[in-house]
Formats: structure tokens, C-alpha cells, sequence
């Protein structure tokens, strides 16, 4: 299982107020790469993990909108977001390792990186008709993306 890393600067953007995660704030996005992303990284067009070419279709450039939501209580903030499904239609895809979770319509910065997994040593490849899924829990719907105490 790939493991949530935080980009450096994300914790000081949301003191700064770029973020707006709960329903109808920003849209938050996923893409993929096939380069590592350095944590001290701060906007996708400058960041080091480039978005992913997968040589095929099944790709939007710019990623998928994971529908985040925020819910607030007792003390803690949970900011979660839904099932992203990415299909090879046509031709297999080259390797991609990372997925880079990104705000896309912060109008402070422009793409802020949030957050990355890693996938692992040699990456994914998918064949015609393969999926790749990002889930943010075990759940098949909704789920947790972080939660701030």
C-alpha cells in the first residue's frame, strides 16, 4: 500500500489560506508520474514530478477531480475524497510510480501540491483494459484523505 507524504510547504499554505477543501471550494485533483517529487516542491508547473505521458488513451491531462469534502467536530478537521479510476483503452501505458495530489483552482498559488504516494520500485504499467484505482480508503467510495487534530 502507498503511503501519504505531505509536500513541505503544505502546512504553511493552509495557515496562509490557499487551500479551501470542503464542497464547492477548490477542486482538488489527482495525476500521475513517473518522476519522484521532492517535498520541498511548492506548485505543479515547477514541481519535480511531472505529470505523467502514458502513451495511450484513458488519460486526461491535469488528472481527476477526487470531489474532496470537508467535515469539522470535536476538534478535528477530515478532508476526504473519492475513487479515482484510470483506464488503458487502447494502447498499454508506460510506467507511472507517483500519484500527486494538487489543488487546482487556489487562486493564491496557482496548482499547489498537497500531497504524494509512491507506488513502489518499478512503477505500474497497465495493458489494454487494465485499471488503476486511488483510493483513500479501503472503502470502494469515499474516504479519508487526512484528518488534522
Amino acid at each position: 500500500m502507498a503511503t501519504y507524504q505531505k509536500y513541505n510547504n503544505y502546512v504553511a499554505q493552509l495557515l496562509k489560506a490557499v487551500h479551501d477543501a470542503q464542497a464547492g471550494g477548490h477542486v482538488w485533483r489527482v495525476y500521475l508520474s513517473n518522476i519522484a517529487p521532492t517535498a520541498s516542491d511548492t506548485i505543479k508547473a515547477t514541481g519535480s514530478a511531472t505529470e505523467f505521458t502514458p502513451g495511450g488513451t484513458g488519460y486526461a491531462a491535469g488528472g481527476e477531480d477526487v470531489q474532496n469534502t470537508l467535515t469539522d467536530g470535536t476538534g478535528t478537521a477530515t478532508v476526504a475524497g473519492t475513487k479515482v479510476v484510470w483506464t488503458a483503452a487502447t494502447t498499454t501505458w508506460n510506467p507511472f510510480r507517483y500519484v500527486v495530489l494538487y489543488n487546482d483552482t487556489a487562486t493564491v498559488l496557482t496548482d499547489p501540491l498537497i500531497a504524494w504516494w509512491d507506488y513502489g520500485v518499478g512503477g505500474v504499467t497497465l495493458g489494454v483494459g487494465e485499471t488503476f484505482s486511488v483510493k483513500f480508503s479501503a472503502s470502494e467510495g469515499s474516504g479519508t484523505i487526512q484528518a488534522i487534530t
